[in-house]
Order: structure tokens, then sequence, then C-alpha cells
């Protein structure tokens, strides 16, 4: 584990211990036992997505509203993107700061995201999958997203040359 973020805590980078031969490489991806002693409560996974894309999509900043807010592990197990975590929970003490790491299939980090924070990448490499689980299922009607370029939050988006693409209800 690397840990919390100074600045919002309740996100933590993991970075697994990988373990290289001739072979290739094999690594614990996830271990709930040690995931919730590191999270500090219990967390309960129920759904698992996938996606790929292309170089220079954003996807995101999605969360949902209440009862149905989420919370996400996220990691890449192919290619690269630049991950982010905006705190949108209104008591909050971090209320609109963001944090961001740079996921890879090489680094191996994962980036657990709780409840009450929204969530975006941008794809840095040519192609990128995604994998995340989530702590509640997905509700078209609870889904929420805030634009990329929210002016609130000046994210830091490591955009240059590169030409972004979204979807139509991310734009």
């Amino acid at each position: 584990m690397i840990g919390p973020f100074s600045k919002i805590p309740e996100v933590i980078l993991f970075e697994p211990k990988v373990f290289h031969d001739e072979r290739g490489f094999f690594f614990e991806s996830f271990n709930q036992k040690e995931f919730n002693q590191l999270v500090g409560k219990e967390i309960n996974f129920v759904q698992d997505n996938h996606s790929k894309s292309k170089k220079g999509v954003i996807r995101g900043l999605h969360f949902q509203s209440s009862p149905m807010e989420q919370g996400k592990l996220v990691r890449v197990i192919d290619g690269e993107i630049w991950d982010v975590a905006v705190d949108i929970r209104s008591n909050s003490s971090s209320y609109g700061c963001w944090v961001g790491e740079e996921l890879s299939s090489h680094n191996k980090k994962q980036l657990w995201i709780p409840e009450g924070f929204a969530h975006g990448f941008l794809v840095l490499s040519e192609t990128a999958e995604v994998v995340y689980k989530t702590t509640n299922y997905y509700s078209q009607a609870h889904e929420k997203m805030i634009h990329w370029k929210n002016n609130e939050f000046n994210i830091n988006w490591p955009v240059f040359n590169i030409n972004i693409l979204t979807s139509a209800k991310d734009s």
C-alpha cells in the first residue's frame, strides 16, 4: 500500500507487491481482509465494470446520487490513464478538492474512491482497459455527471498534445 492522499485521506492509493521471474509476474490484486483493514471499515463490492477506450478519451466525472452512491476500486489491466477523484460531499472539509494519479498496467497501482466522490479518467496510452469494483449497483436514475473542465474544481488534467474525446453525456 502507498496510502491515503494528504488532502483527502479517504482516497487511498494501493500498490501491490509484484513477484517477477522468468515466467512473468504474479500479484494479489485484491484481498478483502487487507482492503477492509486499510480502508478502516467493511466494504462489500457488488459489481465489476470493464471499459476499453482510445487515447484522449475522458470518461467522467461520474457519480451516483443517494441512495445509490458508489465506492470504486479502480485499476488498469492494459495501458495507462490519469485517474481523478473529486470530493463532492458538501459537508466535507475537503469539499471541492481533487486528487489525480497515473494508473497503468505497468505500475499496477489501484485507487480506492469512496462514496461521495466524482470519478473520471483520461486515457494516456493508445488504448486502455480499466476495471473497477463498485460498492453499489449502477442506477441510471441516480447517475450524475460533472463536466471534466468544471471551473469550480480546477482539475489539472494532462491534456497537452492530446485530442480529447468524450461521450455526448460527458460533453
